[in-house]
């Protein structure tokens, strides 16, 4: 035995860890992967919304005034039926409270349904509908000239006679149909848009546009009615004990009669204001702007009105509702794998990112080809090895054929160094080589050239023969 150590030296001290060849790849079994919950549309919806209960409930996210007009009904109404109702009930009819209860709710449930509603959201155009949209608008604009030309911003399409123009959307990447128009503060394309409307927390659009207006139209009653039988209150009261004291009797009934006259002449004029777009089949947006006024032409006129107001009220507050179509509470389907681009800039199609790091990352796990007579040739006229190299022993190993990622032939030198003496070749036992050192990988390839490689080729057989000889 040598003089360099005896019972098994540093090769016998040095461990390797094996390294997972198991990868998320398309050949892997479906039981193996990790299975992640399935996430639901509105998880990931691009808009600037708010969702509650797991996605049926949407609302905007500027949602204090909402909460303001929550506490302005609930504050009135709650002071109404706790300290008129009971003396309107004895001195007048029990059908005050019953009446003021029916209001009430029918206001609440309008409320929450326009508020808790999808509008009528338009769908933003996916990847490949935008691409597919910008090559119809190529063709449409002719490429041939050159240079960049950006989509057009309208299209013409004939409604009942009338021109009507359909904008182009840069934001949901579509045309928007007619009558819709994108919400800046939503960020969204609605159909059939009215407005933004804070104190309801939501846009007004086709699919909640009906009960906005019996919210307000019911709200205008509602209030109406407070103010008129707190009156009423206010007055049986002073007749029987003075005006003073009929305020000190029920200080609630000023405090509601201040809220309802300051908020009435508002919400009947809105109510007022809505009856009349109903009847003439408009929106809010079209009669700011002012659409379908004669002033832009003595041809112009509304194409979506039927001509009859009692038509217009039927299709407005009676028509079928469509449904949504974002489809909110949908599960999202996985995306096909598309090519990933590595760091260094080159792209490998047909790999997952996760593979491609792995194969930079541990070059040694691919596959070996065993070596014939004819590849171990060395030169200088050495004898050839008739049979392939035999694995090397105490856990060591077998350097690949060629390694790539090797910056110079001194790392091999280092790994498998080789002492000379007096012309011949003296070959380490097992017990004097040095461990190996670890080599790490980098992601980036160095481009060797033709006969760099060859030299690494052949100093790395050497290495084998060396070793197998041992």
């Amino acid at each position: 035995m040598p003089p360099g150590g005896g019972g098994g030296g540093p090769m016998k001290d040095c461990e390797y860890s094996q390294i997972s060849t198991h990868s998320s790849s398309p050949m892997e079994s479906p039981h193996k992967k990790k299975r992640t919950a399935a996430r639901r549309k509105w998880e990931v919806f691009p808009g600037r919304n708010k969702f509650f209960c797991n996605g049926r409930i949407m609302m905007a996210r500027q949602t204090g005034v909402f909460y303001l007009t929550l506490v302005l009904i609930l504050v009135t109404s709650g002071l109404f039926f706790a300290f008129d109702c009971p003396y309107l009930a004895v001195n007048i009819t029990p059908a005050i409270p019953a009446v003021g209860g029916v209001l009430f709710f029918f206001v609440m449930g309008t409320l929450l349904r326009t508020s808790f509603s999808d509008p009528g959201v338009l769908p933003r155009a996916t990847p490949d509908e935008a691409a597919d949209l910008e090559r119809q608008i190529d063709i449409a604009n002719g490429t041939s000239s050159g240079g960049y030309r950006p989509p057009p911003r309208t299209k013409e399409v004939i409604i009942n006679g009338q021109t009507v123009k359909l904008k182009y959307c840069f934001t949901c990447k579509i045309f928007r149909p007619p009558r819709a128009s994108h919400c800046s503060l939503c960020d969204n394309c609605v159909e059939r848009f009215d407005h933004h409307c804070p104190w309801v927390g939501n846009c007004v659009g086709k699919r909640n546009y009906r009960f906005f207006y019996m919210f307000i139209l019911s709200l205008s009653f509602l209030t109406v009615f407070i103010f008129a039988f707190v009156i009423t209150h206010v007055i049986i009261r002073s007749q029987q004990t003075g005006f003073l004291n009929a305020l000190k009797d029920s200080p609630a009934s000023v405090l509601e009669a201040v809220v309802c006259f300051f908020s009435v002449w508002s919400i009947v004029g809105l109510s007022g204001f809505h009856t009349y777009l109903i009847s003439s089949n408009q929106t809010t947006n079209e009669d700011i702007k002012g659409s379908w006024s004669n002033k832009r032409g003595k041809d112009n006129y509304n194409p979506y009105s039927y001509g009859n107001i009692f038509t217009n009220c039927c299709v407005a507050l009676c028509g079928p509702i469509s449904p949504s179509l974002i489809d909110r509470r949908g599960y999202i389907q996985p995306d096909t794998p598309q090519p990933a681009a590595p760091s260094n800039g080159i792209t490998m199609y047909g790999a997952t990112q996760s593979q491609s790091d792995m194969a930079a990352a541990t070059p040694l796990l691919q596959s070996e080809p065993s070596l014939t007579s004819d590849e171990l040739h060395l030169s200088g006229g050495k004898p050839s090895l008739g049979t392939p190299c035999a694995s090397l022993t105490l856990g060591q190993p077998t350097p690949p054929s060629s390694m790539p990622n090797l910056a110079s032939e001194a790392a091999l030198a280092d790994i498998l160094p080789l002492k000379e003496e007096h012309g011949g070749h003296q070959f380490l036992t097992p017990d004097e080589a040095p461990s190996p050192r670890p080599l790490t990988h980098s992601r980036t390839m160095h481009v060797l050239g033709l006969a760099s490689q060859d030299a690494l080729h052949e100093d790395s057989v050497r290495g084998l023969v060396k070793l197998s000889s041992v």
